[in-house]
Parts: C-alpha cells; structure tokens; sequence
C-alpha cells in the first residue's frame, strides 16, 4: 500500500505544459516516419530478448519473477516517461543541463503532421527508456522485492535516465542543445546514453541490496551460481541481436542509404565480439565457454552503438572484438575483485562495455563515414574529440551511479529492498508470485 500511494503522488506532482508553438518540431516525411515506427518496434521485441537472457542465467524457482520484472519496466516505464521523462529529456534546454517539466506531448495535435511525428518519435524514445530501465533487472535478479522493483524502475524512467539523455540528445527534436551535445559529444543510438547508464544504475543497486546467498564463502571466494537454461539465453541473445538492428538503424528516424551501412557495422562488432570473447575463454580455460561467449556478443553490439554511424567497418570489427575480450575481464574483476554479485553480467556488458565503444569513437571516427567534420584520433582528428567522448563517458557515469544509489536507498528507507532469507531460498516465484515457471517439470531445493 505504501508503494501504491508513493507512485500515486509522483504521477501526481503538477507538471507545466509545453505548447506546442514553443518546439520547433523537424519535419519528416511518410517513409521517415513509417521507419521509426518498424525501428520503435523491433527496439520494443529487445524486451523479450532482456527477459530470456535473464530467465536462462538464473535459476529456474526465480523465473518468473524475471518476466514480471521485464513486463514492469515496460509497462510503467512507458507511462511515467509519457508523463514526466520525455519532457525532461527533450524540453527547451536550461542551460543545457535539463529540459522543461511535463507532459511534453499535451500541447500538440496528433493530426497533424508535426503532432504525428512527435508521437511516433516518442514511442521510439521510450521504448530506449524501456531498454536503459530493463538492464538493471538482471543484476539485482533472484533477491529483490518486487513491489521495491517497481518504485525504484519507475524512478529510473522518469528522472535518471532522461536527465542525462538531455545532455547528449537533446537536439534530435527541439532547436537546443544539452551541454554535452554543445561539446561535440558523440553516442549515435547509445551506448552510453542508454546502455551504460543502465550499467552503472545496476552497478549501484547490486552493491546496495547486497549479493546472493551463497555467492560468496566465509573467506570471499566467489562461488558459480549457474543459470538453468542456457538455450533460453541464446535464444535471449539471437533475439536481442536482431532486435539491435532497430536499435542502431532505427535511430537514424531517416529512410535513407544509411541503414545498410549502419547495419552492417552492427553485425559485423556483435560477431567479432563473440569471437573476442570465445577466444579468451577458449585460451583461459582450454575450453570456448558458451554462456560469456553469447556475453561477447552483447558486448560488441554495446559496444558498436555509440559509433555505428562513424566508423568504418574495419572499425567495427576491431571495436567489437575488443569489447569481448573486455567484457570476460571486466566480469570477472566485478564478481571476484570487486565481490559484487551480478548474475547476468549486466555491468560488464552495459556499463563497462558501453563506455569503452564511447571512447572508441574518439579513436576511430573515419573520415567518409557519417559526419565530415568527427574524425577519430587514428584519422588525424588530434585527441579534442576522445578528451570530449571521455567526459561524456564520465559525467553520465557519475550521474547514474550517484542516482541509482540515491534511488535504491530511498526504496530500502520505503519500503525495504531484500526479500528475506527464507523467500530467497524458496525461491521469488512460489513466494512472490504464488506461481511456478515450470510447474510440475521442476523439484524445487532450498540449497
């Protein structure tokens, strides 16, 4: 009852309406449109693609709760970005730091044309909303209280991530800029804007709840906790790949001879990226692991998407490759050095992963590729545009991880955040949802 009366009061909060003569609103035509919108619904299948992977690289008493996860932060995040995020995100910029309050979309007319983009362009916006809220599930899975869940992904939508998404995108629909845009930053569908903003949130929220039972010994070893299906991982994994091509593509909201391009860089760093990460595993262990190898792939398609529109495709080859072998490292420093539990490898893939391919932009922005004048250090660009690159990384960093630690003790003080001992051990799906994923195929321990 408490949440539901603290998400009631945020909805709430009174919110000033933009007109709609106050946005200068770019004009796009019927095609343009009609491919955001088959952009916005490819980005939106990513969610099941979230809930599989997540689903197969934890245990199978929490699988449900993962999907109920995934469809709350879709379905709250859509209407509190609706209501009180997009109007942050791409309102009239203060100061370049952030956007106008409110409703942004209730001053316009959807039968016109300028109202009809408008609506189309924020379904695509918020389905990326959808995207940066979801990340988080996987790496505070298996002991989190739902109804914590749902406070802590709503506030995600409506503040976080929008705030920072103003300093990098402000411009792609009002005539201002966000500070980090003036600068001459560059994260083309979001490698940092979404996905390690996501990262670093899910970075804060592991560390406060705390780790799994059992993950680590008396002495702090780290213990494997295997997920139970891994075809449903890979299955999460072909599907988040071929969602990703309207997460990278879609953002051009321009039908134009980019697309291939655009994919093509795509693809090629979330195959290098699998082969990066094979290898490393391959020569680590003596054995090519399969689950941090589907990892490898996630890592170079994070990693590509800051500069899918700036790099060659040599270039996305060498940034995907490098992002697999960066994220098999980068899991094992957070689960073992760091002792922080993260079930699916989320901080690595998203936050880690996410700001190595921003910094990569800097080093391999190509000259005949996307905008003439960002050219990468390799290209005779000098380091201006890496020094930028590398504040954006940081300054959205900072702001993510301080809000998601914010967030996550401000839900704790609320309405607590760990489920006890004895539901953790049941598992979240008999407890939390008086349901079994796999009813009458599983025996359910508590061990």
């Amino acid at each position: 009852m408490k949440l539901l009366v603290t998400m009631f009061i945020i909805l709430l909060i009174p919110t000033p309406v933009l007109a709609e003569e106050t946005l200068e609103l770019l004009p796009q035509s019927a095609g343009n449109t009609m491919w955001t919108m088959i952009g916005a619904m490819l980005v939106m299948f990513m969610q099941p693609g979230f809930s599989l992977v997540e689903c197969g690289l934890t245990r199978a008493k929490n699988a449900a709760a993962i999907l109920m996860k995934n469809f709350a932060d879709f379905s709250i995040g859509s209407i509190v970005y609706l209501l009180l995020g997009f109007g942050l995100m791409f309102g009239h910029s203060l100061e370049g730091l952030i956007g106008g309050s409110g409703f942004l979309l209730s001053g316009v007319d959807g039968s016109g044309p300028d109202g009809q983009w408008t609506l189309t362009f924020w379904f695509f916006q918020s389905v990326f909303c959808a995207t940066a809220a979801t990340i988080v599930s996987g790496g505070v899975a298996e002991r989190i209280k739902f109804s914590s869940y749902l406070l802590s992904s709503a506030l995600v939508s409506a503040f976080i991530y929008p705030i920072s998404g103003h300093w990098a995108w402000n411009s792609l629909i009002s005539d201002s800029k966000g500070w980090l845009e003036a600068l001459g930053f560059v994260d083309f569908a979001g490698s940092t804007v979404v996905h390690s903003v996501g990262g670093w949130i899910t970075l804060a929220g592991a560390i406060v709840i705390g780790p799994r039972l059992g993950k680590y010994t008396l002495d702090g070893k780290a213990r494997a906790i295997p997920g139970h299906n891994l075809p449903l991982a890979a299955l999460g994994v072909f599907i988040l790949w071929f969602a990703w091509f309207g997460f990278n593509c879609g953002s051009t909201t321009t039908a134009d001879g980019t697309l291939g391009f655009i994919a093509v860089n795509t693809n090629l760093s979330a195959c290098a990226g699998f082969l990066g990460a094979m290898l490393v595993t391959w020569l680590k262990n003596g054995k090519p692991e399969p689950s941090m190898s589907f990892n490898g792939v996630l890592a170079g398609l994070v990693g590509i998407t800051a500069g899918c529109f700036e790099v060659s495709p040599c270039g996305a080859i060498i940034i995907g490759l490098s992002s697999g072998i960066l994220v098999t490292f980068a899991v094992l420093f957070i689960d073992q050095t760091l002792k922080v539990d993260d079930p699916v490898g989320a901080i690595s893939v998203h936050g880690v992963c996410g700001a190595w391919g921003t910094l990569m932009v800097g080093l391999f922005a190509s000259p005949g590729y996307g905008d003439p004048e960002t050219l990468g250090l390799f290209y005779g660009g000098g380091a201006g545009l890496l020094g930028v690159q590398a504040i954006g990384v940081l300054a959205v960093g900072a702001w993510a991880f301080a809000g998601g630690l914010a967030v996550f003790k401000l839900v704790k003080a609320l309405t607590g955040l760990r489920v006890s001992r004895e539901e953790e051990l049941k598992g979240l799906d008999i407890t939390g949802h008086g349901s079994e994923a796999y009813s009458g195929f599983q025996i359910f321990t508590v061990d």
